[in-house]
């Protein structure tokens, strides 16, 4: 049964309905029918699309991953391993994410905490960005 609008569905899954079209437009979720008056007419298998992109999109996945992964749901009978894969590269980034973070997080506190709090002119934070070499850790 198509009974929701834009609106309603965004209500639901809570994403914006401008979202809610992009989302049609590149092809994530499928064209809808529309009514009469021309809107939109979404139903359950809409919701739970829209519910599992929402989830993945909170999750960090970037929309082609999640382009493969609805295909890959599409064959319930194939291997995980696709699904795997992807998820593990995802991993992987969050780990190379969560690394450089550590490593700026280092960086600030040290300039903080190495600071003598006086006049600019002696500010160890202005000191350390100006000259790059200072920095205890040039990858961050």
């Amino acid at each position: 049964m198509r009974d929701l609008t834009i609106g309603a569905l965004s209500k639901r899954t809570g994403v914006k309905v401008p979202t809610i079209r992009y989302y049609e437009q590149i092809g994530l979720m499928p064209p809808v029918p529309r009514t009469e008056s021309g809107r939109r007419s979404y139903g359950g298998d809409d919701l739970k699309r829209l519910g599992f992109i929402r989830h993945a999109r909170n999750l960090g996945f970037e929309i082609e991953e999640i382009r493969q992964l609805i295909a890959l749901s599409g064959d319930p009978d194939q291997p995980c391993a696709d699904a795997d894969a992807i998820a593990r590269r995802h991993l992987a980034e969050i780990d190379d994410r969560i690394a450089r973070l550590t490593a700026l997080r280092g960086e600030i506190a040290r300039m903080v905490d190495h600071g003598r709090h006086g006049a600019i002119a002696e500010c160890r934070v202005i000191e350390v960005l100006a000259d790059h070499g200072q920095c205890a850790d040039p990858a961050h």
